[in-house]
């Protein structure tokens, strides 16, 4: 149906490609550009031998807006698809406005110097895009992105409003690695050692990084502690869902984990400030990124299941009184790997970016303006889930969650 320039070639990208060739019904034509050429030609070549669809390479900084303006004519590209670092979403967004392009990411702007990620600044191509007659899909992940579109498919099919809800992000996969992070360890470290916030009784309410924690016996996984956290859909499910009282957000790390990350953080390693080093000028969290393992690489040994979700409490739609639900997808690392050479993170991440993408191009969400998950119709999206590697299921719970 449409011409793809998929942006960034890490993890993510690699399960993304694999899983738009696999529908070259939809994507007819693949142009995959990273900074480091050589990236997108591995994941051209794993493509190849696995699909035995081609797709074209480029290099291209993300940075320079001229560049990739040039880029997507040069392609006749319909959709960018940014998987790229978030800190060049606006960018890319500025891009595609100059170029007549539709635009996709997986993740929320963040300033590079500050460790801060909102909605605001991507909200504020509203008009822009909306002028343009150029669609803008925000968040296009799993988490953000499915869990999204779960609360809204509970809005349409179960629950008339939802008066609380909580994301649960678990994974239960192990490896080998002595300390390793799920995706990009300088976005995975920002992201985690930030205060937690969340969304209850019309306002923020915080408390330090990593001191919240729960167990809850995850499906398919088990008994795992998780922790409170902020993250990018509480605001925009905050905003949208204007009934909500509480939503929260919970992802599982082990103790290993929590005690690596405090003690990089206390001696300085996750620093976004330069400092000087033997007459240069670095950035501690990047040469931090250098030392520890790609994620990207640890697909073949890595064993274990994901499971994320929502559990939402509100008002029946049958006229029952309140209801709770648990809906979620668990899927198993070795799976991944095997249909396309990915662990789960990334296979989760990646497959709804392809799925968002082929509602883009299919027409399903066409509407011109910047629009998050939740403000799409959610059917044609979870039918695909089903289809193409993540199903998922929902259930009744008995009552609230009570932690």
């Amino acid at each position: 149906m449409g011409k793809t320039l998929v942006v960034g070639a890490g993890g993510v990208s690699h399960a993304a490609v694999h899983k738009m060739a696999m529908n070259a019904d939809i994507f007819t034509e693949i142009t995959l550009a990273s900074r480091t050429k050589s990236k997108c030609d591995a994941i051209a070549a794993s493509v190849r031998e696995r699909t035995g669809i081609e797709i074209k390479t480029a290099a291209l900084d993300a940075m320079d807006v001229a560049a990739t303006v040039a880029l997507i004519r040069e392609t006749g590209a319909e959709l960018l698809v940014n998987l790229a670092l978030p800190y060049q979403d606006l960018v890319l967004m500025d891009a595609c406005l100059e170029a007549g392009c539709h635009y996709l990411d997986t993740a929320n702007y963040e300033p590079e110097d500050v460790a801060k990620f909102e909605y605001h600044w991507q909200w504020a191509y509203q008009d822009r895009f909306k002028g343009a007659g150029l669609t803008a899909i925000l968040g296009s992940g799993f988490d953000p992105g499915v869990t999204s579109v779960f609360a809204t498919w509970l809005r349409k099919h179960k629950l008339k409003t939802i008066r609380q809800i909580d994301v649960l992000d678990a994974n239960g996969g192990s490896n080998d690695q002595t300390f390793a992070t799920n995706f990009n360890p300088e976005i995975n470290l920002r992201e985690v050692l930030q205060e937690a916030r969340h969304w209850e009784g019309g306002e923020w309410k915080t408390s330090p990084a990593m001191t919240h924690k729960v167990e809850f016996d995850f499906p398919g996984i088990g008994p795992k502690n998780m922790y409170l956290m902020y993250h990018e859909e509480l605001e925009s499910l905050s905003s949208h869902f204007s009934e909500i009282e509480r939503a929260r957000f919970w992802m599982t790390f082990g103790d290993a984990y929590i005690t690596h990350a405090k003690v990089l953080e206390s001696v300085g390693m996750t620093r976004i400030d330069p400092v000087m080093h033997d007459g240069q000028e670095i950035i501690p969290i990047q040469f931090l990124k250098t030392l520890l393992p790609d994620p990207g690489d640890l697909g073949a040994e890595t064993k274990g299941k994901a499971c994320i979700g929502d559990i939402a409490t509100g008002e029946a739609i049958d006229g029952s009184g309140e209801k709770t639900y648990y809906i979620y997808n668990i899927c198993d690392h070795q799976d991944c790997f095997r249909e396309v050479g990915s662990q789960a993170v990334s296979y989760t991440t990646g497959v709804p970016a392809m799925i968002g993408a082929a509602q883009v191009l299919s027409g399903n969400w066409k509407e011109p303006g910047v629009w998050n998950m939740e403000q799409l119709d959610p059917d044609n999206f979870m039918d695909m889930l089903n289809a193409h590697g993540l199903p998922w299921q929902v259930h009744e719970l008995d009552g609230p969650v009570t932690f």
